[in-house]
């Protein structure tokens, strides 16, 4: 299939597809009280991983599926993903008891797993270079409006109907975007280069479960309990052995060496910054409008659609600059913690319009510089690795979800209600994007290797990649 043979049909569906898989991790979070008081009568560690659950499944596996796909057909592997989305979806919709609801949740972040990745590598397959950069805008676009159409879609439920309904009408959904993938989605070229390392692949998807465990956990249980100390030192320790295991294996999940691309590195912090920030306020959002501003959960799901809008329209404005992503990253990091600093002096009688300003600075930021990270880290890897690649990148992208929300609920946790912790909580974030967007920018001044051996390097593993179809 031409690089050139990009439909737009097929970008929608793809792009529907990563909306829903995203929205899922923003929308259980409005259904929690809802949960609490239903007849499951769940603990509140059992309501902590119906939350975690899907979060430590989709981020712990999605460089392996990533790989998945490469290897054995990227169509195949978001098929087999929406496949595993419904059933898990199912799974929650009939649970009888809080063990089963969080394991069809796990069931649905595995799924999630292999959609995020192939959707993206799909794109990179089908869509010409010089369409590369605006084609993913329009992929970050979905991720960014799947977290405010989450907020929106669990506020809805939550205020009018069951969570089970949530749950039941991701069934059709994801055989509505089955259909529509079949359709509209050609098979591209599979990667006999790209590999699943069996023991690479356990140890490095064990490592980053264990991190993810530590990193949501650890304001629940305290960040210095034995729990969450073991956890962050087997995590340690297993992706250790990943690398050393990598670096001596003839053919590795892959080559940990890739980190020497100063580019890669930038991109991945970058990336990692971005969701820092923007999922510190999605945390407090909900609470500061139901709890401070008095909004029911249906409203509050609609207050945050403003977010959405600089997503949509300054990618269109970024994508003339493609080629120069070190302003246009630093600039876009640097709106969105100006913007936390912003929220930060939001209280009771601050008016709605006033933080809905602070709502655009930071969606204009992440609009500006989510599409040059996400191209910055699947153009280090040859193309034959795109899966790997989004499977990179998403990773740490949720994993910098995942410590924007336990920072900001250990400070939260330390004062004595959210108005008094909110500013501290939001400030201390804005201050850590800062000074991470300081590192990126540094990052991406610094040396790599020349991009001509790097271009050399990719034709000829390109070439050999491979000829199946799948």
């Amino acid at each position: 299939m031409p690089s050139h043979a990009l439909k737009r049909s097929t970008l929608l569906a793809l792009c529907a597809c990563v909306l829903v898989a995203q929205s899922m991790v923003a929308a259980i979070n409005l259904l929690i009280p809802e949960l609490g008081s239903s007849s499951l009568h769940p603990s509140h560690t059992e309501i902590l991983w119906t939350v975690d659950a899907y979060v430590i499944a989709f981020a712990g596996l999605l460089i392996p599926a990533g790989a998945l796909g490469d290897r054995y057909g990227r169509k195949a592997a978001l098929l087999a993903g929406l496949a595993l989305f419904a059933a898990g979806a199912a799974t929650s919709a009939l649970a009888p008891g809080p063990a089963v609801l969080i394991a069809g949740r796990g069931l649905s972040g595995a799924g999630a797993a292999l959609i995020t990745p192939a959707t993206m590598s799909i794109l990179v397959h089908l869509s010409a270079p010089e369409h590369r950069a605006r084609v993913m805008a329009s992929w970050t676009l979905a991720i960014g409006v799947g977290g405010a159409l989450g907020n929106l879609g669990g506020g809805l439920v939550g205020q009018y109907l069951s969570w089970r309904v949530l749950f039941a009408a991701m069934v059709p959904l994801a055989a509505l975007l089955a259909v529509a993938v079949m359709v509209t989605t050609p098979r591209t070229e599979r990667s006999a280069h790209s590999n699943l390392d069996p023991l690479g692949t356990l140890l490095l998807t064990a490592g980053l479960v264990a991190v993810l465990f530590g990193i949501i956990e650890g304001p629940a249980y305290g960040w210095s309990s034995p729990r969450i100390l073991g956890s962050f030192a087997a995590g340690a320790l297993l992706v250790t052995l990943f690398t050393v295991h990598a670096l001596r294996s003839p053919r590795p999940l892959f080559d940990p060496r890739v980190f020497a691309s100063a580019r890669l590195r930038a991109a991945t912090l970058g990336t990692a910054t971005g969701f820092f920030g923007l999922f510190s306020l999605f945390f407090v959002n909900s609470q500061y409008l139901q709890g401070v501003k008095g909004f029911g959960p249906a409203v509050t799901g609609v207050a945050i659609m403003p977010v959405t809008v600089g997503m949509a329209l300054v990618p269109r404005f970024a994508a003339r600059w493609a080629n120069r992503p070190r302003p246009v990253v630093g600039a876009g990091l640097a709106l969105i913690g100006l913007g936390l600093l912003g929220v930060s002096t939001a209280d009771a009688g601050t008016p709605y319009g006033m933080y809905v300003v602070w709502l655009l600075v930071i969606s204009a930021g992440t609009g500006l510089s989510m599409p040059a990270l996400t191209l910055g880290v699947v153009s280090s890897l040859p193309p034959h690795q795109a899966g790997l690649g989004s499977g990179l990148a998403t990773t740490a992208r949720e994993t910098g979800a995942a410590l924007g929300v336990a920072v900001t609920g250990t400070i939260l946790a330390a004062h004595s209600d959210l108005t008094d912790g909110m500013g501290p909580a939001l400030r201390t974030v804005a201050l850590l994007v800062l000074a991470a967007t300081a590192l990126v920018i540094v990052e991406y001044g610094g040396r790599t290797r020349s991009r001509t051996a790097a271009s050399g390097r990719d034709r000829v593993l390109s070439g050999s990649a491979g000829s199946g179809r799948g």
